[in-house]
């Protein structure tokens, strides 16, 4: 079974079907689904989800947007299970519909798209989660600085008390977590200037900006940062 994005609204050949009620198996709304909209046209995929997100809705696939405008057109406000429908055009096509328009290669690059938007958002709203803290960056550069002497007295420095500099180390990120993620979260802070990941190790990352304070200002505000189930590290990287 396909899936479908929701980007931006135009007409298509999937149906986005909400209102629906969300007591209803989802074999059993399928089921109901292709019968109700076969009337006006070939059914190439219908899709429904049982996520807290989805419960409530489904895409209805057809072969053309001829066949979606009229099944639109027609079912709008029809019943069923107790319930009217509202219909819309889906706001992006289906993997079905790129599969048959463009091919496997156009289906492969229609996913990695779809996944690093999914990464996007996620990133997102983790970081508006944990809001920046609004520090000078002069007083965040006091507090490893004092630290470190105490440090370096025992002759080991934990990464923690690394002296600032421009890049930022990051550990502990989840495996599914890509550089377009990491990139939305951190270039919110000044001076940001890339993401770079080690395919070798998908748990680090190094973060580089212009200048130190625009990675203190980073390393404070994101340092213990939950993304996905795991609380990442962020430290200056050895120099």
């Amino acid at each position: 079974m396909g899936s479908v994005d929701e980007d931006e609204t135009k007409s298509s050949a999937t149906v986005y079907v909400r209102s629906i009620d969300e007591r209803v198996k989802i074999p059993i709304l399928i089921e109901t689904l292709r019968e109700v909209f076969g009337e006006f046209g070939n059914i190439v995929d219908v899709i429904a989800k049982k996520s807290v997100k989805r419960k409530g809705q489904a895409f209805v696939v057809y072969d053309s947007e001829e066949s979606a405008q009229n099944a639109i057109d027609e079912l709008q406000g029809f019943e069923i299970f107790g319930k009217q429908m509202y219909l819309d055009f889906a706001k992006s096509r289906s993997d079905a519909t790129v599969l048959k328009e463009e091919g496997d290669k156009g289906l492969e690059s229609h996913k990695e798209h779809r996944l690093a938007e999914k990464e996007r958002k996620q990133a997102i709203e983790a970081a508006n989660a944990k809001p920046v803290k609004r520090v000078a960056a002069e007083e965040l550069a006091e507090r490893p600085a004092k630290s470190t002497k105490s440090a370096q007295a025992g002759g080991v420095v934990p990464d923690e008390y690394l002296p600032p500099n421009k890049v930022l180390l990051l550990r502990d990120l989840p495996e599914d977590y890509g550089q377009a993620g990491l990139t939305a979260i951190f270039s919110r802070f000044p001076g940001f200037k890339e993401v770079r990941t080690a395919p070798a190790r998908p748990d680090i990352a190094f973060v580089e900006y212009e200048d130190e304070s625009g990675a203190i200002m980073a390393k404070e505000a994101t340092g213990g940062m939950t993304l996905g189930d795991k609380a990442i590290r962020v430290t200056f990287q050895k120099q």
